[in-house]
C-alpha cells in the first residue's frame, strides 16, 4: 500500500522521546547493533532472539536471579523451547517496585462512585492478603480462583497470590454458574474470591448464589473471601468457610515474595468451551512478564506518567496485560460498568476527567461509537489522550477515519492482535511509524511470523494463514492436568496438519510494515502456531462491547 495512504505520524518530538528509540540507542552502546528503522530491528530482534530477549530484560530492569543457565534451550522444539531456564523470579515483586505516593489504581463504575490507591497503598493492602493466604498455607503450585468486577479487589488478589508463587485464575462475575464449575472445576482452587454482585446498565445483580454453588461443587475449595462491592457489608450466611475480604490480614503485615522458576505457572486462562469443555490454558511467569514489559515499554511507549485504560473484565486477557503496567509505574484506570450508561459519553467522560493517556477497548466498541450521536471531539477535553488501543475484532478503515474525525485529530491508532493463548499480542502497535487505514502497525519484537498459503509456503501479498515460526517467551507452559504434555503436543498435531488447513486468513503486504488491515486479528492453525484455541463463543459473557470470550483478541 502506498505511504499516501498514511493518516497519522509521529511527531519529531515523540519519536524523539519513545521508549523504543531509547532501547535502539542501547542496543548500538552495548552491543553495537545499530538499526535504522523499526523494521531493521524487527529484523534483528528475530535473527537474534538470545540477544533481543535478554537486552529487553535489561531494559526493563525485571527483578530476578537470572542464575547462570542458556537464554534459550532447545530452542527447535516448539513446544519445548524454554526461555531462561536456570532463572527465578517473583512477578508480584516486579509489579510492586515503587512505594510511592503516586497514583497506582484508580477506580471508577457506572454508579459515580471513585477509589484511588497509592503505589504505597496498593503495596500494604498487597501484604495485607498475601499475608492472610500464607497463613492459610497457599504456596507455589496453588490455584486461586476470583469472581470478580474489574475492581481494586481483583488485582490486590492477583498481587497477593503471585505473591506466594500461586496461580491465578479469575473469571468475571456475569458468567453462568454452570460456566463457572466447568473452568475452576477442572483445576481445582484452594481460596476463592469473589463478589457479593455487581452492576451494569443500571441493574443490580447479585453473586452470592453463584459462589456458594462453586463451594458445594469443587471441595477442594477450603477458604473464601466475599469483597462486599453491591451492599456495604455481604450477608455471608450459608456460605461456608467465607470472610470479609475488607477484614483479611493484619494493618501491619510484611510483603514476603516467593521466587519460583522462570517457566513456573502464573495463570491459568481458558477457551471458550464451544467445543467442548473449556481448555485450560497455563502461562508461564518471566514469559508473561517480559512479554507484557516489551509491549507496554517498547510498543506502547508507556511511562510512570502514563494513565492506562483498558475496558475490560477480568475473564479477558486484557485484563492480564493490563496489569503489567504496574511494572512500569504506569497507573491503571479501572472501570466497571456498561459503556453507554447513562450514556454513550461514559468512557469518554472516564477518559477526561482521569486524564487518560492510552485508552484501550473493542472494535466493537468504537464501531458502536461510529453509530451514535455522541462526539467527543464536541463533548469533551481529550488533551491528555495520545494513544487508542482497539482489538477483538478488526477494526474498519471506516473506523479509522471516524476516530480523527470525532475523537480526536492527533492521536496514534494502535490496531493490536493477539489472543489467550499467548495472553499478548502477535501484531501491535508502534510510536515511531505512521497509521494506515485498516491496518495493523507493525509485528510484535521478537515474533517471527509469518503468512503461509495453503500449501505450507511463506507468501508476501496473498492471503493465507498466520504463522509464528519460531518459540517466545510467552507461548503456553501447557494444559492443565497435563503433566508430561501429551494432549498440548497431541493438540498441535491435531489442529496443525502438513498443509495448515483454511480457516483464519491474513496478507502480508509488499512493503516494510509486516502486516496489512487482513490480517488485524486473523490467525490460523499450523504446526509451527500451536493455535490452542477452538472456535469462539460467549461462554456465558455478557452482551456488551468489552470483548471476551467471543472475540478475543
Amino acid at each position: 500500500m502506498a505511504d499516501s495512504t498514511r493518516i497519522w505520524h509521529p511527531s519529531p518530538e515523540r519519536m524523539a522521546g519513545a521508549n523504543l528509540t531509547r532501547f535502539m540507542q542501547c542496543l548500538a552502546r552495548r552491543r553495537g547493533v545499530r538499526v535504522s528503522d523499526y523494521a531493521a530491528l524487527h529484523a534483528w530482534s528475530v535473527a537474534q532472539p538470545e540477544a533481543f530477549w535478554s537486552e529487553l530484560a535489561r531494559f526493563a530492569d525485571v527483578r530476578a536471579d537470572w542464575g547462570t543457565g542458556p537464554v534459550l534451550s532447545d530452542a527447535k522444539a516448539m513446544p519445548g523451547a524454554k526461555f531462561f531456564p536456570g532463572a527465578k523470579l517473583n512477578f508480584a515483586q516486579n509489579l510492586l517496585r515503587y512505594r510511592d505516593e503516586q497514583p497506582a489504581l484508580i477506580f471508577r463504575n457506572e454508579r459515580g462512585q471513585r477509589r484511588q490507591l497509592s503505589f504505597r497503598e496498593l503495596h500494604d493492602a498487597v501484604a495485607r492478603v498475601a499475608t492472610w493466604l500464607e497463613v492459610h498455607g497457599v504456596g507455589p503450585g496453588d490455584r486461586i480462583a476470583a469472581v470478580l468486577p474489574d475492581i481494586p479487589e481483583a488485582c490486590i488478589a492477583m498481587l497477593a497470590t503471585a505473591a506466594r508463587g500461586a496461580i491465578w485464575s479469575s473469571c468475571s462475575p456475569d458468567f453462568a454458574p454452570s460456566a463457572l464449575l466447568e473452568r475452576f472445576g477442572q483445576i481445582g482452587p484452594k481460596v476463592l474470591f469473589c463478589t457479593d454482585g455487581y452492576t451494569y446498565a443500571g441493574k443490580a445483580f447479585d453473586c452470592l448464589p453463584a459462589a456458594a454453588s462453586l463451594i458445594r461443587n469443587i471441595p477442594g475449595i477450603e477458604h473464601v473471601a466475599v469483597v462486599s462491592y453491591l451492599h456495604p457489608r455481604a450477608q455471608l450466611t450459608g456460605m461456608d468457610r467465607a470472610e470479609h475480604f475488607e477484614e483479611l490480614g493484619g494493618s501491619h503485615a510484611e510483603l514476603r515474595f516467593e521466587c519460583v522458576n522462570f517457566n513456573d505457572p502464573l495463570y491459568i486462562l481458558y477457551s471458550s468451551g464451544t467445543t467442548g469443555a473449556p481448555k485450560c490454558i497455563v502461562h508461564g511467569v518471566g514469559g508473561t512478564l517480559l512479554q507484557h514489559q516489551k509491549e507496554h515499554l517498547l510498543h506502547t511507549d508507556l511511562k510512570r506518567s502514563d494513565r492506562l485504560f483498558y475496558y475490560t473484565t477480568c475473564s479477558w486477557m486484557m485484563w492480564n496485560w493490563q496489569m503489567s503496567a504496574l511494572a512500569g509505574g504506569t497507573a491503571l484506570v479501572l472501570y466497571d460498568g456498561s459503556p453507554f450508561y447513562p450514556d454513550p459519553g461514559a468512557l469518554w467522560r472516564l477518559a477526561e476527567e482521569e486524564g487518560v493517556t492510552v485508552f484501550g477497548t473493542s472494535a466493537r466498541y468504537l464501531v458502536s461509537m461510529e453509530k451514535s450521536e455522541f462526539k467527543p471531539t464536541e463533548r469533551v477535553d481529550l488533551t491528555a489522550l495520545r494513544t487508542i488501543l482497539s482489538t477483538g475484532s478488526p477494526l474498519p478503515a471506516a473506523t479509522f477515519a471516524h476516530i480523527y474525525r470525532d475523537i480526536k485529530e492527533d492521536v496514534q491508532i494502535s490496531s493490536i492482535s493477539g489472543g489467550t493463548d499467548i495472553v499478548s499480542c502477535f501484531g501491535l502497535g508502534c510510536p515511531l511509524l505512521p497509521v494506515h487505514p485498516g491496518e495493523l502497525q507493525c509485528l510484535g519484537l521478537g515474533m517471527r511470523v509469518e503468512v503461509f498459503d495453503e500449501s505450507g509456503t511463506s507468501v508476501k501479498g496473498e492471503p493465507g494463514e498466520l504463522v509464528c515460526t519460531a518459540p517466545f517467551p510467552a507461548m503456553p507452559v501447557g494444559f492443565w492436568n497435563d503433566p508430561d504434555g501429551c494432549k498440548y503436543r497431541a493438540l498441535s498435531e491435531r489442529v496443525a496438519p502438513r498443509r495448515p488447513r483454511p480457516h483464519h486468513q491474513a496478507r502480508r503486504p509488499r512493503d516494510p510494515r509486516p502486516l496489512g488491515r487482513h490480517a488485524q486479528t486473523r490467525r490460523g492453525p499450523h504446526r509451527h502456531r500451536r493455535a490452542l484455541l477452538g472456535a469462539r463463543g460467549d461462554a456465558g459473557y455478557p452482551r456488551d462491547t468489552r470483548g471476551g470470550p467471543a472475540i478475543q483478541g
